[in-house]
């Protein structure tokens, strides 16, 4: 990561840079997190799955339309229908294990109920990538305590600056991480409601 900042720029601008920063790792996160499967169908659990098609590897999403039509279905309708078969072979060998019916020109996935041991598996998932999303922000905190450090050793920034942005620096950290938090706990409930 290099970060866009001066001792030239304003405290603002900092918090603004920080926080871009900070929010690709949450926004990282958010996309980790629909990939992970709750009671309901949702078209992001197998969009971003690979099928080989047309010679090269391409994302479902690019190659078909994915709806959930209902809350326990998905339905795949590949543009081309020659496209169906490694589609369905895409999703067999995937790690959702769920049993595509091919008709010929749609995919159906008919998702069953999670079982009690599958909601404790995708929960200690889901806090894994929770962990993961912290680690994300504490390094970018690091990165740019070390940059305010090294502005400051270096005489570009005054003392009294330095301490106003890695109070800024700290309090962003909390915010943020408070709020991976909440996206966490949020889905969490998802994944253990019924």
């Amino acid at each position: 990561m290099s970060i866009q900042f001066s001792a030239n720029d304003s405290p603002q601008k900092f918090e603004q840079t920080l926080k871009g920063e900070m929010l690709k790792q949450i926004e990282h996160f958010e996309k980790e997190l629909a990939k992970i499967r709750t009671g309901r169908a949702h078209p992001a659990l197998v969009e971003d799955l690979h099928a080989s098609c047309y010679g090269s590897v391409m994302r479902i999403k690019d190659i078909a339309s994915v709806t959930a039509p209902e809350a326990q279905m998905l339905v795949i309708q590949p543009w081309d229908t020659n496209n169906i078969e490694p589609i369905e072979k895409a999703i067999s060998q995937s790690e959702l294990r769920l049993n595509p019916v091919n008709d010929g020109t749609v995919i159906r996935l008919q998702l069953p109920p999670m079982s009690t041991a599958r909601r404790e598996e995708l929960a200690k998932l889901l806090g894994k990538k929770l962990e993961e999303c912290k680690v994300g922000i504490r390094n970018v905190r690091r990165d740019f305590n070390n940059l305010v450090r090294d502005l400051e050793k270096n005489k570009t920034l005054s003392e009294d600056i330095a301490k106003r942005l890695q109070t800024v620096l700290q309090k962003v950290t909390d915010d943020l991480t408070s709020k991976a938090e909440d996206i966490g706990s949020k889905k969490e409930k998802e994944i253990k409601s019924t």
